[in-house]
């Protein structure tokens, strides 16, 4: 639980700031905590209609520049994306990631050994 002043201190940085997290969050790709910053938004009692006008606005400006970067490069992205060599580097690149990945699960199974029986 957060005490009084410390929910009041929180809420004021978060209010001069709301805005600026909104629409970052609304820029940003999925990884992004989009759903988060919505909730604490809500939950600080961001003005309803000022949040979804500035969602709105944010993922018009997102969507629009993702639309004409798509008309603009689409043709050669996709002709990289259809080439032999593409291939190989996403192959190449897989199998980096694979092997990488395999070699630090190995490695955590054998620090964690190493803390239960050391």
């Amino acid at each position: 639980m957060m005490s009084g002043p410390r929910f009041d201190y929180l809420k004021k940085k978060l209010s001069r700031n709301a805005v600026f997290l909104i629409v970052v969050a609304s820029m940003a790709p999925p990884p992004f905590p989009f759903t988060p910053v919505m909730a604490a938004a809500s939950a600080f009692q961001f003005p309803r209609l000022r949040l979804l006008g500035y969602v709105f606005a944010s993922r018009l400006v997102r969507f629009t520049v993702i639309g004409f970067a798509a008309i603009r490069f689409g043709r050669r992205i996709l002709r990289i994306a259809n080439s032999p060599e593409f291939t190989w580097f996403m192959v190449g690149f897989s199998v980096l990631c694979i092997v990488g990945s395999i070699l630090s699960v190995v490695r955590w199974i054998r620090l964690s050994r190493a803390e239960t029986y050391g």
